[in-house]
């Protein structure tokens, strides 16, 4: 399995990319932010860049995998200055200790010469039944796992960054409704304060008025605290400080250019069934490579060596035989080579290893019923975001009449009490229907939007959402 390297280079320039498409909107308050804009800022927050470094880091190891099929070639020299003396004698080796090995003198003398030693050492794996072929599969595997991810946080992140947004949006529009029905009701009690003073209605009309005009303030609180939180979070998610943004209002004006036909998960396409696949197709290769360690392994090795010496070679019978310059020590004068096969098979690693297949095996089984839980999960969500998206559409449809006699009623209500036809109650009950028809009538194009966006995130394709707008 021939895999150029190229093949890992996208990675490495991602971070860059990511960083440098960051809009001015993340760092200027007062310009317009656009959804693409946040999903481009958030795109390049930490959580995405971890991702990043970890798919950075399976792919050097797919490269370090197939390096492991070079042969070993350790080239070695030594010089060394010493004497030569031997004697017959048994001993052993203790850990931390030399032996000097030497040829038996009649005696004990102090002549000493330079020494040298050359070395050039191959060993090579020739034939391991696939073991190296299932390491590179398996560390690929792993990458592939961590592309994976990467595609499904990056997933994630878009989708809940739309999400956030379009409850900002939501949230603004809110308060600003709020806002409207303050100024509406504190426009009434100016009109109820005078009648009162003109004795036109009861006193207590006055005390109704303003108390209605404190429960629109302390709605309008709840509606600027409900802002400010899912601006916190749309923040949160971009990695950037919260601020006050100005959004675009399209998502609440007009619907999307149409509603796509999905009826179905793509399980080759959906971000989070993909990344579930590949966990399991990284733990059978996993696997596959365990079960192959405990195969016998054949391998190629090979030794050259030359050796230098100061000692004559009949240093043994005449001790003044050897040379104290250092050159004539380290100049080689003797030379062998070896050549060989081998075979290793630790027998018992076949009973170590079998446990350690089998409880990969396992953790297969264990990735297999997650995936098929989340495909289930998903498939029935996509069902309800078709029906999510089908009742979205009918209360659109019904906002306009609900606003339109809530309108009529206050009108009507009002008039007839500035001619005294009816009482502060009336005129309360009508405000309070305008007021949720107006919250009505702002959230209703947005609700599908939302309803939308869950259906792209249940089918596992952005694109879903991103290609009505």
């Amino acid at each position: 399995m021939k895999t150029k390297k190229k093949k890992y280079l996208w990675i490495w320039p991602i971070s860059i990319i990511l960083f440098c498409q960051v809009p001015a909107a993340a760092q200027n308050p007062d310009k317009l932010l656009t959804m693409t804009d946040a999903m481009e800022i958030a795109s390049a927050n930490y959580l995405i860049q971890s991702k990043v470094n970890y798919t950075r880091s399976s792919a050097e190891a797919v490269q370090a995998a197939k390096k492991v099929a070079l042969p070993d070639i350790i080239l070695a020299a030594q010089t060394a200055y010493g004497t030569l003396n031997g004697v017959n004698g048994l001993g052993s080796g203790l850990p931390g200790i030399t032996a000097i090995s030497a040829s038996t003198n009649a005696s004990q003398n102090m002549n000493a010469s330079y020494g040298a030693l050359y070395n050039l050492n191959i060993n090579m794996n020739v034939f391991s039944f696939g073991l190296q072929r299932a390491f590179v599969n398996a560390t690929r595997g792993q990458y592939e796992q961590d592309r994976a991810d990467l595609r499904q946080t990056k997933f994630d992140v878009e989708t809940t960054v739309i999400g956030l947004y379009l409850n900002v949006l939501t949230a603004q529009r809110l308060r600003m409704v709020m806002q409207d029905n303050v100024e509406r009701i504190s426009r009434l009690r100016d009109i109820i304060l005078a009648r009162t003073i003109n004795g036109l209605t009861p006193g207590v009309d006055s005390s109704i008025a303003n108390a209605e005009l404190s429960t629109a303030r302390m709605s309008l609180i709840d509606a600027e605290n409900f802002e400010q939180s899912q601006t916190i979070e749309l923040s949160k998610e971009m990695g950037v400080k919260q601020q006050f943004y100005i959004l675009d209002t399209s998502f609440i004006i007009k619907l999307p250019a149409s509603i796509p036909e999905q009826n179905d998960i793509n399980r080759q396409l959906h971000p989070v069934l993909r990344y579930l696949d590949s966990r399991i197709i990284n733990s059978d290769l996993t696997a596959t490579y365990l079960q192959k360690t405990a195969l016998p392994r054949f391998s190629f090795f090979a030794v050259g060596q030359e050796r230098g010496s100061g000692f004559g070679s009949s240093f043994t019978s005449d001790p003044k035989d050897y040379s104290t310059n250092f050159f004539d020590g380290v100049n080689p004068v003797r030379a062998n080579y070896l050549l060989g096969v081998g075979v290793t098979w630790n027998i018992t690693d076949l009973t170590r290893v079998k446990s350690k297949v089998l409880s990969q095996r396992f953790i297969s089984a264990a990735y297999k019923d997650d995936y098929n839980q989340a495909e289930i999960k998903y498939t029935d969500q996509l069902k309800f975001a078709n029906q999510q998206i089908s009742n979205a559409l009918a209360k659109y449809r019904e906002v306009p009449i609900q606003l339109k006699s809530a309108e009529d009623a206050y009108n009507q209500k009002k008039a007839l009490y500035e001619n005294g036809l009816t009482n502060i109650v009336d005129v309360t009950q009508t405000l309070f229907f305008l007021n949720q028809a107006e919250a009505a009538s702002n959230v209703a194009c947005s609700a599908v939007w939302q309803a939308l966006l869950y259906k792209a995130v249940s089918a596992g394709d952005s694109s879903l959402f991103l290609l009505q707008f």
